[in-house]
């Protein structure tokens, strides 16, 4: 299971309230790439696949697709704001180290780059 703290849950409904479609389900995934082995993937998505994991955390469906799964059974996620601007923070128990950026990680033991840059 991935757990939402209720200020991502807050954020997320934000963002479904934007979305032309209000009830579209939170997708939470991955992708190689970044400064360490994976990236996290975050959308809205109005499709589910039938190999999806899909639960509900309070009324908000999210949806992790099977290939991501193993990577972020577990994971919790958070939102908050700072200085910088806001964004989502991870807590994931598999990764065995993480970027200076928090938005990606790695499930090896291997060296990590300081900082990287994401996507606005």
């Amino acid at each position: 299971m991935i757990h939402l703290n209720a200020a991502a849950l807050q954020e997320i409904r934000r963002m479904q309230s934007k979305h032309e479609n209000a009830t579209s389900a939170f997708r939470v995934g991955i992708q190689p790439g970044g400064c360490s082995e994976f990236c996290y993937v975050l959308g809205l998505d109005e499709a589910t696949q039938p190999d999806d994991r899909t639960f509900f955390c309070e009324e908000i469906q999210v949806v992790v697709d099977s290939q991501s799964w193993p990577y972020l059974q577990g994971l919790n996620l958070d939102y908050s704001e700072d200085l910088m601007g806001g964004g989502f923070r991870f807590s994931n128990p598999n990764a065995v180290s993480s970027c200076g950026c928090g938005n990606s990680f790695s499930t090896t033991e291997a060296e990590v780059a300081p900082s990287c840059e994401t996507e606005a």
